[in-house]
């Protein structure tokens, strides 16, 4: 029988078929042989195609190479079609029982290498790390003006996980306002006075039947309530609000960490299209104690259907304890 699940991070219910895993080849997109890689068309992200790209905020350049042009191996530039725009303050309007604000924010992308068709994950540990660094590096910058109060950063790679573009990159957003869905960490702090993510950590590690790796800096889990099939959280042992307060030794491990699971996940599950989610604490807000970083990697085997949307209630059809176990007997054999 099912079980209807909480999950506390996120502040709402999921329905987990507790004693099943549907198999990765019995997923639509998968039975269909639906190609999730994305179009193949014209790249604005290529090396060398940079005139067709909003100029760059910055890049990793190797060879002391002009910006907006070739030579580079991380480009960093403004999302062309972004509803944001960092101009101003936020103004709130009235239209009869309607209300808006102005779209106050902003959005970057992150090109993670100049070569076409290969993703995150197929690039080499010390890459994946200097993407890491580089993400931290704009999520400081970003934090530095006072009109932003959370930064998302987020990977979308295939187009059933809404990427736009196949050329592997990641994005950031500096909005206005923290997303109610990320408050579930700063309400039990108010209640247990403790950190949400350092107890799950610890029932976790105890448990022992949703981990799927550990590393010396790192937790890999199933999370109890998964609201995708297969997903899989990455958790700071180390107590860290912010990601952007992420050290040297902690970028190289989650460098390594992630590209391995990657690598292990999309050959397990038959090439998915999949998101990668940080979440971590606001910023320019009056301290909240109770925050701590990590960072979502969801497969997206299903597209949401009418019950999901209507009820707000994810209905997953794998056990995240299935889950776990395939994925840590997978790692094992990387390792």
């Amino acid at each position: 029988m099912a079980e209807i699940r909480r999950d506390l991070v996120k502040n709402n219910w999921v329905a987990v078929a507790t004693d099943m895993a549907l198999k990765p080849h019995d997923f639509p997109i998968n039975k269909r042989g639906i190609d999730t890689a994305g179009n193949h068309m014209f790249c604005p992200f290529c090396e060398g195609n940079e005139s067709s790209t909003p100029p760059e905020i910055m890049a990793c350049r190797d060879n002391c190479s002009e910006a907006n042009t070739p030579g580079w191996s991380i480009r960093v530039i403004p999302n062309k079609y972004s509803v944001f725009q960092l101009e101003g303050e936020l103004e709130k309007t009235h239209a009869g029982i309607y209300s808006n604000y102005n779209g106050l924010g902003r959005q970057e992308v992150i090109i993670e290498t100049p070569k076409h068709g290969v993703d995150l994950h197929e690039l080499g540990q010390e890459k994946v790390a200097q993407v890491f660094r580089m993400l931290k590096l704009r999520y400081n910058e970003l934090s530095q003006d006072d009109r932003i109060k959370y930064i998302q950063i987020y990977k979308n790679r295939g187009i059933f996980a809404g990427a736009s573009q196949d050329h592997s990159h990641s994005q950031m957003m500096g909005l206005p306002s923290m997303p109610h869905w990320n408050s579930g960490p700063a309400d039990y702090y108010h209640k247990k006075e403790q950190c949400l993510l350092c107890a799950i950590i610890a029932q976790e590690k105890q448990i022992g039947v949703r981990v799927v790796y550990e590393t010396d800096y790192f937790l890999l889990i199933c999370p109890y309530a998964s609201r995708f099939s297969y997903e899989t959280w990455v958790i700071p042992k180390q107590h860290c609000e912010h990601f952007g307060a992420i050290s040297e030794a902690e970028i190289e491990d989650l460098a390594m960490v992630c590209r391995a699971y990657t690598q292990m996940m999309v050959q397990t599950l038959q090439n998915p299209a999949y998101n990668f989610i940080f979440n971590t604490a606001p910023v320019n807000l009056p301290y909240q104690p109770g925050f701590h970083w990590y960072m979502e990697i969801n497969p997206r085997l299903l597209v949401n259907n009418a019950v999901d949307i209507a009820t707000g209630m994810y209905m997953n059809p794998v056990a995240p304890e299935l889950s776990a176990a395939l994925f840590r007997e997978n790692m094992l054999k990387q390792s």
